[in-house]
């Protein structure tokens, strides 16, 4: 006969699930980016995390070599730029939306148009970066993701929806 064993989630995951409420707040979204170009989406992401010039200019730096390496425009209008860098301390989140889209060099050749930037310092105690990217890339596979970011009005709708599924 079988027994049942019984699991407690792990550590893990509760973590992310506080990491992206924790580090997503209302003025880290722009639901408006006036951006046209990929790097001028980069400058814009950049700019709410509420940095020094000096510190947004080595961001940008950071974040233009991780595209070179290859767009980290994952398809369906969706796009997760990443980088680790010493302007931050601990892990930092940002979310853009421009409804008209921009050209990033996604894996399916169209525009991107829903942008999530995860900054992470280079030595992580808690090793945060790669569950965070991997939950939000899960979460932009789901089948209603696009059409519910294209939908959203406000930070708030953003933060419920994040909400909702699990992040």
């Amino acid at each position: 006969m079988a027994t049942a064993r019984l699991t407690r989630p792990r550590a893990a995951d509760s973590l992310v699930h506080m990491l992206l409420r924790e580090f997503l707040s209302d003025d880290a979204i722009n639901l408006s980016l006036a951006a046209r170009s990929k790097d001028d989406v980069l400058k814009d992401l950049i700019t709410l995390l509420h940095l020094d010039d000096k510190s947004e200019a080595a961001l940008y730096k950071m974040l233009k070599r991780r595209e070179n390496l290859g767009s980290t425009g994952i398809g369906r209008g969706i796009a997760i730029p990443h980088c680790r860098s010493q302007v931050v301390n601990s892990l930092r989140l940002a979310f853009g939306r421009r409804l008209e889209g921009v050209e990033y060099k996604s894996i399916d050749e169209k525009p991107a148009r829903f942008f999530f930037l995860i900054v992470a310092p280079p030595l992580e105690v808690s090793n945060q970066y790669l569950p965070v990217l991997g939950k939000i890339a899960q979460f932009a596979k789901e089948e209603d993701v696009p059409r519910r970011l294209e939908s959203i009005r406000t930070p708030a709708e953003f933060m419920q929806l994040v909400e909702e599924k699990g992040l």
